[in-house]
């Protein structure tokens, strides 16, 4: 596996594609009724290929005026593995299609919330390939 290759294929311009900045408004639409409710914008990182497995990560940004504590995004995981909007699923066969001949998506999972910054956690999605 060329894990440099990989890793040059998860520009800022491709992650924003992958995970358009309209998708965290669609979220909060769909959970709340109104998008102007969410405490965070979401957006995807690129955090690293080690072994087999690329981790990618949703950020939670802190919107302003709002304040993103731990027992708000904590129970986060559980939530978007499985929510239509955000979709993980297909993130990860989008990830299957720009990898093409360099790797495929066999297996994904979400780890646990991380606080970073007071005001940005962050979920790790764990992709194995082969």
């Amino acid at each position: 596996m060329e894990a440099n290759k990989i890793a040059s294929l998860f520009t800022t311009e491709t992650l924003d594609k992958l995970f358009p900045k309209k998708r965290t408004n669609d979220f909060f639409e769909a959970l709340f009724g109104d998008a102007e409710e969410g405490a965070y914008d979401i957006s995807l990182g690129y955090d690293d290929i080690s072994g087999d497995t690329l981790t990618l990560e949703l950020k939670l940004h802190e919107r302003p005026g709002c304040c993103l504590v731990c027992n708000l995004t904590q129970g986060l995981p559980q939530v978007f593995s499985r929510h239509p909007v955000i979709n993980v699923t297909g993130i990860v066969e989008d990830v299957d299609t720009l990898l093409g001949d360099l790797a495929n998506c066999k297996d994904w999972s979400l780890g646990h919330t991380e606080q970073r910054q007071q005001e940005m956690h962050v979920i790790p999605i764990h992709i194995t390939l082969s």
